[in-house]
């Protein structure tokens, strides 16, 4: 197979290209990238199946003239609120199979409706396979799987593991760092009582962990708190959450942003900067101890869950399930290596379902964490499975 790595020589992609050029289903990887000199660059740092190319995406003709030569695009070009819609459909009239690491809800609902469009051309096309969307929506699936009903789902994940990324090909503020802002300013969409709600971002929610205890972490606007009730018909409550130790001075930076006395961008280039103080500060700390990758404590936020909360056996349940990652990485190699699993799973064949999905709604959890396992040195876990299950019966 021959695959479309757009943004492949950037901060998430090349983690994504690194992965996949050893799958034995995929003959070549064209990374392309706006940078054409980076691309060129990066390729010839890779084995013989990856090239380099400079591609403007915003040229469509350009675009479509790459896709023509592949069966499938990865997409890591950010921000999604630009470039996703226009690329998938771009993706779908030539041909191709797709997945992105779309990470921000409002495009994810317009790509859904791309549904009947990727079905009726036997296409799959999979949105947001990185860590938050990602690992986040498969964690989620075990959890759900693990219950007879399921009327309430979070996922959730630690921002002091979003370490940013030191090589990149882009310049300036990240696209990931502007989605960040946006998506901690405003109004985001959750699912309360069966039903789609827009609310403010950073109010806490109190949760009851099993295994943990009760924790409070603040909501945060990534698809999953739309694509889980857009699968999972039963779900009426779903809220995506995030915790970590600098939300204080992100609530003050936020406010600046809706007071419109800085702008996003403003706002993005001032927490980038901090990111990389925090980086370099944290780089001599013990990462076990720092971020609980071994075994989360009792009574801390695990760095990566979901917990579903519903019936089991026609009683009260609930079910948490924890991503036992063993070391510390980046946001680079947690977003683009399961963006990697998601490409095998799919070329391999296991992926049957044709038409446009969210993780959840077309891969089996079982599947992913069990390749999963098998392709990552860094993702790899000390413990027998990659995910931890921690269940309250009543």
């Amino acid at each position: 197979m021959k695959v479309l790595a757009l943004g492949g020589s950037g901060g998430m992609g090349r983690f994504a290209v690194e992965t996949s050029m050893h799958f034995e289903n995929i003959d070549r990887i064209v990374v392309a990238d706006l940078n054409g000199d980076a691309a060129i660059d990066f390729a010839k740092s890779m084995n013989d199946k990856v090239v380099g190319i400079g591609l403007d995406v915003t040229n469509l003709d350009a675009l479509k003239e790459q896709m023509e030569h592949a069966d499938v695009v990865i997409n890591t070009v950010g921000p999604f609120f630009k470039y996703g819609t226009p690329i998938l459909q771009a993706a779908l009239d030539s041909g191709c199979d797709y997945l992105d690491i779309n990470d921000d809800w409002e495009p994810t609902l317009n790509m859904l409706e791309f549904h009947e469009k990727a079905e009726n051309n036997s296409k799959t096309a999979i949105l947001g396979m990185g860590a938050s969307p990602g690992l986040t929506n498969m964690l989620g699936a075990a959890a759900l799987g693990e219950l007879d009903e399921v009327e309430t789902l979070y996922t959730g994940w630690s921002m002091d593991g979003a370490a940013p990324e030191e090589e990149s090909s882009q310049v300036g503020v990240n696209a990931a760092m502007i989605h960040a802002i946006q998506q901690m300013t405003g109004t985001v969409k959750i699912y309360d009582g069966g039903r789609a709600k827009m609310v403010r971002p950073l109010k806490k929610i109190e949760i009851n962990f099993p295994g943990f205890g009760r924790f409070k972490p603040r909501i945060f606007g990534h698809p999953e708190a739309i694509t889980f009730p857009h699968h999972f018909k039963t779900i009426k409550n779903c809220i995506n959450l995030a915790h970590g130790s600098g939300f204080g001075i992100l609530k003050w930076i936020m406010k600046l942003v809706d007071w419109k006395i800085i702008s996003v961008e403003r706002a993005a280039n001032i927490v980038q900067n901090l990111s990389s103080s925090i980086r370099e500060e944290l780089e001599g700390q013990d990462i076990k101890s720092r971020l609980n990758r071994e075994k989360p404590k009792l009574m801390e936020p695990p760095p990566l869950y979901a917990l579903a909360i519903g019936k089991k056996d026609k009683n009260k349940a609930s079910c948490g399930a924890v991503f036992n990652a063993s070391e510390l990485v980046s946001m680079g190699e947690a977003t683009g290596i399961p963006l990697a699993c998601g490409l095998k799973l799919l070329v391999d064949g296991k992926i049957s379902k044709k038409g446009v999905f969210a993780p959840e709604g077309a891969i089996d959890p079982n599947d992913f964490f069990r390749e999963l396992n098998g392709i990552s040195d860094v993702l790899s876990t000390n413990s027998p499975e990659m995910i931890s299950f921690f269940r309250s019966w009543q």
